[in-house]
């Protein structure tokens, strides 16, 4: 099978994604979030709970993301190169922030529709 020029940049923009997963300022941005362990309501079990930085509530590790402040891939430039995709997705911890999946979705569709508009 071929690859298509869009599969390629797919394939290596999940493979670049794949590694952030371990990135250490990720993990620092996660734990300066860190509220202490607590009785999370839907399991009744104890785990650590992180503050969203956008609506100021508790929630457990599967509740919230890391989300990069500046989107890795500007809204209103697009795509611009390799290089600066790299460079915004492995940034310093003061590009990241931790947000409850809700307002993290919130943030995400209102990019898109940035993105929508050019």
């Amino acid at each position: 099978m071929e690859w298509t020029d869009g599969r390629i940049k797919g394939f290596i923009t999940s493979v670049l994604r794949g590694g952030y997963r371990r990135w250490p300022p990720k993990y620092e941005t996660l734990k300066e979030a860190q509220t202490g362990k607590k009785v999370n309501a839907l399991t009744k079990r104890m785990g650590m709970h992180y503050k969203c930085k956008s609506c100021k509530n508790e929630y457990p590790a599967k509740q919230v993301q890391v989300d990069h402040i500046k989107p890795v891939v500007d809204v209103k430039v697009g795509f611009t190169s390799w290089d600066d995709f790299i460079e915004k997705l492995y940034c310093t911890k003061d590009n990241l922030q931790v947000l409850c999946k809700e307002c993290h979705d919130k943030k995400t569709l209102k990019e898109k529709k940035q993105r929508i508009k050019k």
